[in-house]
């Protein structure tokens, strides 16, 4: 069992351990040899450090000689720094409507793009009210002329549906390997026509 274990469960330290005898292991990781409890304790305390058990389940239990105190705040900061550099992957929702004019269209296929950017996923939703339920197709044609023209940067998780009066399609930034791919995919067919 490493170290870094020991966060997982709860330890016992110095007089918490209640085995008669610890196989002991120094501050360095060299293996000290089989001590009685009250040996190991002296070793411990002689050395100003902790005697922290380890793997209580072992026979006999296994302790180490180590700054109980140091350890705990240094897994403190690195469990910190662990959710700093976690991301979160939110979903944002565009609402569209079956009549939409370019410009507006334009506008909020920009937001799309903007939430796609920093990483979140995007539900669309089309809004059918009245008369326009009529003709779903009005909405599907929106969702796949939107579809087409984020294909470069995003992929559909989730085909175009009905749910009641609102049709929705999900899609989400595409991984950054096939970002690159697809760029260069670009790149070399411009390279091509120019030549």
């Amino acid at each position: 069992m490493e170290v870094s274990e020991i966060a997982a469960q709860e330890s016992r330290i110095n007089d918490a351990v209640r085995a008669a005898t610890v196989r002991l292991i120094g501050v360095d990781g060299t293996q000290l040899g089989i001590f009685a409890n009250a040996d190991a304790q002296r070793v411990a305390s002689d050395q100003g450090l902790d005697l922290v058990e380890i793997a209580p389940n072992a026979d006999p239990p296994v302790c180490r000689i180590m700054d109980y105190g140091k350890y705990k705040y240094e897994q403190e900061v690195k469990a910190k720094q662990a959710r700093k550099k976690q991301t979160k992957i939110e979903v944002k929702e565009m609402k569209f409507r079956p009549k939409i004019d370019k410009g507006d269209y334009e506008t909020k296929k920009g937001h799309v793009l903007r939430f796609l950017g920093k990483g979140n996923k995007v539900k669309i939703t089309i809004m059918f009210r009245g008369r326009e339920m009529a003709h779903p197709e009005q909405g599907l044609t929106i969702l796949e002329k939107l579809a087409d023209d984020l294909k470069d940067l995003a992929v559909i998780e989730q085909q175009p549906k009905m749910e009641g009066r609102n049709m929705h399609m999900l899609i989400a930034p595409l991984p950054k390997d096939a970002k690159k791919k697809t760029s260069k995919k670009n790149d070399s067919k411009g390279d091509a026509q120019d030549a």
